[in-house]
């Protein structure tokens, strides 16, 4: 498998930050609210496996980069694939779609994560260190992800999730949503504890 698409741009490389213990489990307690057309997902955070990619994360949320974006690339039996800014036009040509980003690229956090179901993690192109914005949630588990995406997150266990109503919209040749209104995210928001 090539990598989920990205930007295909060269890009500004962010310098890793160091975080604290304090700044790790500030970030711990944060999780975030995808809210859309039926329903929302919640997603808590492994700041201690991911410290940049979680800070990058909640930075693009906190700004509402997010928000008006579309799952444009849904494929049952293994993921939904979001953070595309192309995707919020929607006279845009769809052709473009999955090669947006914030115009900076962060470097990898491979971790021991598992990529099972509900698990988020960072999309980008071959280049391990090329992730911007994109990000994917597992709709099954898919073991051959394992150390080579960055794993940052998951949906929070136990709670109504949207997932399998994405996984299940009708799409196009390229695996992109018919059903625009069920598939673009209305707000992401960071839930403070």
């Amino acid at each position: 498998m090539s990598g989920f698409v990205g930007s295909a741009f060269a890009q500004v490389q962010l310098t890793p930050q160091e975080f604290s213990q304090e700044e790790i489990d500030e970030m711990k307690q944060k999780a975030v609210q995808i809210s859309m057309n039926g329903g929302t997902f919640l997603i808590e955070f492994f700041p201690e496996d991911a410290p940049n990619t979680v800070h990058n994360f909640l930075k693009l949320v906190e700004s509402g980069y997010y928000d008006g974006t579309v799952f444009h690339r849904i494929i049952p039996g293994f993921m939904i694939q979001a953070g595309d800014p192309n995707t919020k036009d929607p006279d845009v040509d769809r052709s473009v779609w999955g090669q947006g980003g914030p115009g900076y690229e962060i470097k990898e956090e491979f971790n021991t994560l598992q990529h099972d179901r509900g698990i988020v993690s960072m999309a980008r192109s071959n280049d391990p260190n090329s992730a911007g914005s994109q990000f994917f949630i597992v709709a099954k588990d898919s073991p051959h992800l394992d150390e080579q995406y960055t794993a940052f997150g998951r949906l929070i266990p136990g709670l109504p999730q949207h997932l399998d109503h994405i996984v299940g919209l009708t799409t196009d040749s390229n695996a992109a949503p018919l059903d625009l209104l069920q598939a673009t995210i209305k707000t992401a928001t960071i839930l403070d504890p």
